[in-house]
Formats: structure tokens, sequence, C-alpha cells
């Protein structure tokens, strides 16, 4: 691993105002975030907050927030967000000389949304790829070394079985000695055994099992019986 902690301190921020209003933000800043395993899924609703913290936390680690490596020059010239210039480390043992020198860090921030413009700029050509397999490129050709390796939604170009590969390349990584943290709504992912699972809500952040996830419960009993949902849906 490469981090055990996340936190931030904000001095005389508005409670009221993004995203020092976001609950999981809140926490945060109250609490900290402590990383328990080499994977961590951060889980929750749209509009819960964890896309605005695995951001934070890729910009803290001097990942481009647009998406990219840390060696990488940003492609945003925008200043850091609130949260990320605030959010410090406390390393863990083999992350210690990454932490405390920017030139040793590794790592790489994928994003759904800029993943296949961060690729190109990185020499992949996924234009010359389905949108799964540029992003499955990435997997192969950059998630290689001890490092931390922040994905937002990575599923969302992939299908089941390359959903499955990539548990294989986030599990290899995580037996090498990197670390990954991960906003996802992939009962697929969130199953990889040895993960730690991290619910954000109104709530703030709670650890849980794979199986009291609601996303588990209701992709569940929809495979069982889509007439249930889709009744309340469609005419």
């Amino acid at each position: 691993m490469i981090v055990e902690r996340a936190y931030a301190h904000a001095v005389g921020h508005d409670e009221d105002e993004w995203p020092w209003s976001v609950p999981c933000v809140r926490q945060l800043l109250a609490e900290g975030l402590r990383f328990t395993a080499p994977v961590t899924f951060l889980v929750g609703e749209n509009g819960s907050g964890k896309s605005t913290l695995v951001e934070a936390l890729a910009e803290a680690f001097g990942l481009d927030p647009y998406g990219g490596s840390h060696d990488w020059k940003y492609a945003t010239h925008r200043a850091k967000s609130p949260l990320g210039e605030r959010i410090r480390f406390d390393a863990a043992r083999g992350g210690r000389q990454m932490v405390r020198s920017w030139s040793a860090r590794k790592g790489f921030f994928l994003r759904a949304e800029t993943a296949l413009d961060a690729l190109d700029r990185e020499g992949f050509e996924p234009d010359a790829k389905s949108h799964g397999e540029g992003f499955l490129a990435a997997f192969r050709g950059k998630f290689l070394v001890p490092g931390l390796y922040v994905m937002d939604e990575p599923e969302a170009a992939l299908s089941f079985g390359s959903c499955l590969e990539l548990i294989g390349h986030i599990d290899h990584l995580a037996n090498t000695g990197a670390q990954v943290v991960c906003a996802t709504h992939s009962p697929l992912l969130t199953a990889l055994p040895g993960a730690d699972i991290v619910e954000v809500g109104d709530h703030g952040l709670r650890r849980v099992r794979w199986e009291e996830l609601e996303l588990v419960d209701h992709w569940r009993r929809y495979l069982s019986d889509p007439a249930a949902y889709l009744r309340h849906i469609v005419e």
C-alpha cells in the first residue's frame, strides 16, 4: 500500500457551500479516511460525492484531474479543487518515499468521461480500438508498477467479460505493492476478495460488506424479476 490515511483541514470554509456541504467531505474533514486494504471501492448513488472525493484524492497525489499519470503534464490549466489542494496523506510503510517525494510518485487517474483523451495524450491511440479496448489499454500498459491508481467508474465502457479482466488487473496491482481507490456502481468490481468497500451517501462514509450493498440487493432482485421494477417505469 502507498497511503494509509487521507485527511484535510479547511479553515474558514462555508459549510453550506460545495464541496464542504457534501456529507462525505464533512466526514473527511472531521475524521479523515483510513485505507485498510490495497483496494478500496467507494460506492454510492449519483450525487453522493464519491466522484468529488476520488478526484480530490487524485489531485492531492499529483495526478491530473482530467485523467492521466503523475509524470504527464497537466492537460487542464485550472487550479486544484478547493478540496484537492487541502488533502494530505499519511504514508503506509511501503509508500513513504512516494508520499514524501513528488518525483518518486507513480500512479494514474482514470475517469470515464475523459479516459480516451488521456490515453491518446499518452500514446495509446484509443481511436484504433473499441471504447472498451481503449480503456483496457490503460490497464495493460500503464497500470504496471507500484503506485496510487485512482479510478472513477471505469466499468462505464466495459462489458461483463472486460470487467472481469479489470478485476484481474486490480488484483495484480494489489499483490505487487500498488494501491487502488475506485468509485464505482459495479457489483462485479466490488466483489473482489479482500477489497474494502466504503458506502458514500447522506450518512457520509461507512464501511460495508459486499452482500450488504444496496446496489447488490437491487441487481439481484432486478435480474430475478425485472417486471417488479419496470412496471413502475414503463407503460
